[in-house]
């Protein structure tokens, strides 16, 4: 009987091993489908925006004599935008970056359409358009919380995957690059009439 005690105490000891990496490998499994969800929420987000994008420039189509070159930049903005995909499971740096950078002139042309329908007196007053206005706001609002939270999701995951031992056990799991803002966000936006 006593022969059979350091067997029994290699043999636990390696279950504890295997129990511990099938662990470790189980909470990198939960926080990488946590970083997934947040960045389909993101995606979900920017959706939404480029759904009502589509609504607000028939609606200006409709109710005014528009510039056209306005009208051509939000429209090519947004196909561009809806063109650029990332898998979550495998993003880059570079490939959120390019997504980054696609959203923005989203934005941007959003921005320079919203501020040309200054001149126009009848489209300001259209209820259809003030209605999508406050929509395209709330969405604005909607996607800077789903980045905030994507990128919560991401530093939680990527404090857990980088810390050792985990980073000897998880190198199926890469880092999850982050959010940032385009290049020029730290400056003023310059509107002009």
């Amino acid at each position: 009987m006593r022969k059979f005690i350091p067997i029994a105490v290699i043999v636990g000891i390696i279950l504890i091993g295997i129990f511990w990496v099938v662990g470790m490998q189980n909470t990198a499994l939960g926080y990488d489908q946590a970083v997934k969800k947040e960045w389909g929420n993101v995606e979900t987000a920017y959706q939404r925006r480029n759904d009502l994008i589509g609504n607000l420039v028939n609606t200006v189509k409709g109710a005014a004599d528009f510039e056209k070159s306005t009208l051509t930049a939000v429209i090519e903005a947004r196909a561009k935008a809806t063109s650029v995909t990332i898998d979550p499971s495998n993003v880059t740096p570079e490939q959120l970056q390019a997504f980054n950078a696609a959203q923005s002139g989203v934005s941007s042309s959003l921005s320079r359409l919203l501020v040309s329908v200054e001149q126009y007196p009848t489209l300001k007053a259209n209820e259809n358009f003030l209605k999508l206005q406050d929509e395209l706001a709330s969405t604005e609002n909607q996607i800077l919380t789903a980045r905030t939270r994507f990128n919560e999701q991401a530093q939680i995951y990527n404090g857990y995957v980088l810390k050792i031992p985990q980073k000897w056990f998880l190198s199926g799991y890469p880092e999850k690059p982050y959010f940032k803002s385009v290049e020029g966000a730290d400056k003023p936006v310059e509107v002009k009439f």
